[in-house]
């Protein structure tokens, strides 16, 4: 693959054979972000599990310490209008909501929260949903009875990990105009998650590689428990 002047030249601060401590990838990913607007910070993780069998599963959901700068929009699905409102949902209906997506394709929002009283209703389109990531799921927060806490949690930063079919999980965590600490925090926060997350039938080994970037910038191989 051809490479651009910019990737290149912020190639060359980076030692490919190295793994670096997290506070010094922290210095060299903000070193080497390549592009003019506020890129993003990703980490993506190889784990050692085989996502086809139900016991190697590895998800969950946690709230960064300071955010990962994306804002989400979020719908929310319940009979407790006022609550969801006065928590922050950008958007709040009950079953009128699920016609609106049904009828119209609608999906002006980027996460939907749902009381459980409402998951009836909403399995109906499921269908429509899932394929989009976009389905409630009580394991991650987005079906819960205190729709005002599933809304601020997302409000102030909740993110998912969720390993895919190769074993590789790939977060948001910051902005590069995060000061390098508070994007060191927010990655240590969210491998200290994935390490209390490791699966039982794990055996040897549970992290492959660890890298983080920014938007089309370089990987950078880093310790994974941060140390």
């Amino acid at each position: 693959m051809k490479r651009g002047k910019k990737y290149v030249e912020a190639s060359k601060l980076i030692d490919a054979n190295k793994i670096y401590a997290l506070n010094e990838a922290v210095e060299l990913v903000k070193k080497t972000s390549t592009v003019k607007f506020d890129a993003t910070v990703d980490v993506s993780i190889r784990l050692n599990v085989d996502p086809r069998q139900a016991d190697q599963q590895v998800r969950g959901t946690i709230v960064l310490p300071h955010g990962n700068g994306k804002t989400k929009k979020v719908l929310a699905i319940t009979n407790k209008i006022d609550e969801a409102k006065e928590a922050g949902a950008d958007v709040v209906g009950g079953k009128e909501m699920i016609e609106k997506i049904k009828s119209q394709n609608w999906f002006d929002f980027d996460v939907i929260v749902a009381t459980p009283d409402m998951m009836g209703e909403i399995g109906k389109i499921a269908r429509i949903l899932g394929p989009k990531g976009l389905m409630p799921n009580p394991k991650v927060g987005t079906v819960n009875p205190d729709i005002a806490k599933a809304i601020k949690e997302i409000k102030a930063g909740k993110v998912e990990y969720r390993v895919d079919k190769e074993g590789n999980i790939h977060v948001s965590v910051a902005r590069v105009s995060f000061d390098s600490e508070k994007i060191a925090e927010n990655i240590a926060a969210l491998t200290g998650a994935i390490i209390k997350a490791k699966p039982a039938a794990v055996k040897g080994t549970y992290v492959k590689n660890a890298v983080m970037h920014t938007t089309m910038g370089p990987a950078i191989h880093f310790t994974f428990d941060g140390r």
